[in-house]
């Protein structure tokens, strides 16, 4: 009915009459005490938390599914939703995507494009991939690799500013502020100095909470910056952007796949898995 937006469409799918298939949605949003339809004359749309709920049925749906599958000998297939930075999948994942969906053919991907923290139950999601630090308890996680990451600013930003040569210089300078909404803050700058980590939490003209507005406003001369490299090479070849501080190392992000605990894999997130850690086996990511 949801993928219909039509009652009459679904009962005739159904082959039940419309008036049996109202009363069950009826006696459904009872049962839970909450709206999940918003019924007009022309189409049925979904409430935010009917949404909810159909994401969750839909998960439920497909583990049955993939679970009679799995008796039968037959090869995994359905979606799976994973949460990924979109920049990094289209460097390190996508190259390589095809493989595996050619050796898993019913297999579908959606890749869900986010910069923020993702609560993987609530948001139905069968597994995310991470940039940085956890912070998660109840979740599974593997490790994938390290990223090394640079100190970058404008060449006009550095023209008005000065270009600082030691850290102590950084005092005299601006950053471009990403808010982290897994940690609720706006991160520092930060160094590796004498094996130990130097926070430089300077002031900031402008606060992002995404990772291209976060380059755009360094390309925009707006502050320093530090960035995985990889995702940077254009602007370093064209000097849109110009590596600062090489003398400091800044700490490598680790990158980690996590999934959750309370359930069994379904056998496609299982395909995935094994194909993933082996993929960053055998290409690891460069520090």
């Amino acid at each position: 009915m949801v993928e219909q937006c039509s009652f009459t469409k679904a009962a005739e799918i159904l082959n039940i009459p419309r008036s049996t298939l109202t009363d069950a949605i009826k006696q459904l949003e009872m049962q839970l005490n909450t709206r999940l339809l918003i019924r007009t004359t022309r189409q049925v749309s979904l409430t935010n938390e009917g949404q909810l709920y159909y994401e969750r049925c839909k998960y439920i749906l497909g583990y049955i599914e993939e679970s009679d599958h799995e008796f039968l000998h037959a090869k995994p297939k359905g979606i799976l939703k994973i949460g990924v930075h979109g920049l990094f999948a289209s460097n390190f994942i996508l190259p390589k995507l095809p493989d595996f969906l050619s050796e898993f053919p019913e297999i579908q991907i959606q890749l869900i494009e986010n910069d923020r923290y993702v609560d993987v139950i609530k948001e139905a999601m069968d597994c995310v991939i991470r940039i940085g630090q956890l912070n998660d308890s109840d979740l599974i996680v593997r490790h994938l690799g390290e990223i090394q990451q640079i100190t970058l600013a404008s060449p006009e930003y550095l023209a008005e500013h000065g270009e600082p040569q030691v850290l102590d210089e950084l005092k005299q300078h601006y950053m471009v502020g990403y808010y982290s909404t897994a940690q609720h803050q706006v991160l520092p700058l930060e160094f590796l100095v004498q094996k130990k980590v130097k926070n430089y939490q300077l002031p900031f003209k402008i606060q992002v909470n995404g990772a291209n507005t976060y380059s755009a406003a360094a390309k925009q001369h707006l502050g320093i910056i530090q960035v995985p490299r990889y995702g940077h090479t254009i602007e370093l070849e064209q000097g849109r952007l110009k590596e600062i501080l090489k003398d400091y190392a800044v700490p490598s992000l680790p990158v980690s796949l996590l999934y959750a605990s309370r359930t069994r894999l379904t056998p496609r997130l299982k395909v995935f898995i094994e194909w993933l850690l082996q993929l960053f086996k055998d290409h690891p990511l460069k520090s």
